[in-house]
């Protein structure tokens, strides 16, 4: 399967859907006169150097096997490896990655690989957009979350003293390859930390893929690959439609921020010691408590998209968080606009929409619904 993503209604890249890394030399460099399928003509990378960008876990479990696959189409090809982890997305290590790249000679005809999950794609993306005031990179991600996500739409960005992502760029990337089987090598909570995305994208767009999330329920669990392989594929056409409509959030694209609002703040709370999409989940269940507070979901409604978090381990309530705290971390994220929050809210399941009113009460009563404290009883 091979998806064209357009920018500004004009093919920009392919995402190409596979099994194994095998064919990433024939996307890189693709055999005179073949007729694949391909949107965009990949520039011939015989004569750049290639600088994979990964970190410390990706690296162990597929940097030497990409490495051998990209040296038989590239004149050369390194690699830089960062430590693991959300607390390395900083600027700290865009400087050494910049500095990596320039005392190995690297010039804006070269070509930079993000090998791994969504801190690896964030980061090399943003190295991209600003080296040398720009340099095409390719996205690999390993990761559920990664793959139908963060690697496609072009938003690059790295965490500044916490604040998630409060530093970026827009950067398109030439290709997004993803090999499905790497999600066989994720643990279970990183596995389940990118359901969260997928639930979301049903929930603002389409009820009928958050139906047969429900249905395929079991097969998704025993990470059945064909069944996931279908998964990342309807994710991914609902994330092109969105970001092809807005490629720069200037509009409706801000509905993929559904549970991210408050998520990002708990995320921040939490000091990242929570996985992105765990408090994406809570995120989700805040905001569709809103809506249902709104009169737009019914009860059942409600909880039919809380206890669906369930069996995909992921969170619905947090042990004793201070409402107030979140709130305020809430209203220092980026999404706010002339001191007003941008919340995403439901009309319904499978039809999201921007709301500017929402009150500090609505968000402190949300949070409130999420927070566990000892004593509680929950249905």
């Amino acid at each position: 399967m091979r998806l064209i993503v357009q920018y500004n209604k004009k093919p920009c890249y392919d995402i190409v859907f596979t099994k194994d890394f095998k064919s990433l030399k024939e996307e890189l460099n693709p055999a005179e006169g073949a007729d694949d399928g391909k949107s965009v003509i990949f520039p011939d990378t015989k004569e750049k150097k290639l600088c994979i960008i990964t970190d410390s876990n990706v690296d162990k479990l597929y940097g030497k096997e990409v490495l051998k696959e990209l040296k038989a189409c590239a004149r050369s090809v390194s690699k830089f490896v960062f430590e693991a982890g959300e607390e390395n997305k900083t600027l700290d290590t865009v400087k050494e990655a910049y500095k990596f790249l320039i005392e190995n000679g690297f010039d804006r005809k070269d070509m930079l690989v993000a090998l791994g999950g969504g801190v690896v794609g964030d980061l090399t993306g943003y190295v991209a957009a600003t080296y040398l005031r720009g340099v095409d990179f390719i996205q690999i991600p390993t990761t559920l979350l990664s793959q139908l996500d963060s690697s496609i739409g072009g938003k690059t960005g790295v965490d500044f003293d916490g604040y998630k992502n409060m530093v970026g760029a827009f950067k398109m990337p030439r290709l997004v390859y993803m090999n499905i089987s790497t999600l066989k090598s994720l643990d279970d909570r990183q596995f389940y930390s990118g359901f969260a995305e997928v639930m979301k994208h049903g929930l603002i767009k389409d009820s009928k893929f958050y139906e047969w999330q429900i249905e395929n329920m079991y097969e998704i669990c025993e990470r059945d690959l064909d069944v996931l392989t279908e998964l990342v594929e309807r994710s991914c056409m609902i994330k092109k439609a969105v970001v092809e409509k807005d490629p720069e959030e200037k509009g409706e694209r801000a509905l993929l921020n559904f549970g991210h609002t408050i998520g990002h703040a708990i995320e921040k709370y939490m000091n990242f010691t929570m996985l992105h999409g765990e408090c994406v989940a809570l995120g989700c269940v805040a905001a569709a408590y809103i809506s249902l507070k709104r009169e737009l979901l019914s009860a059942d409604e409600y909880y039919e998209i809380r206890d669906m978090f369930v069996p995909f381990n992921l969170p619905i309530s947090i042990d004793n968080i201070d409402a107030k705290e979140i709130l305020r971390l809430t209203k220092s994220d980026k999404k706010m606009e002339a001191g007003r929050v941008k919340f995403i809210l439901l009309k319904k399941i499978g039809k999201a929409y921007i709301d500017r009113t929402v009150t500090d009460e609505e968000i402190l009563a949300a949070i409130e619904e999420i927070n566990f404290s000892e004593g509680d009883m929950r249905e």
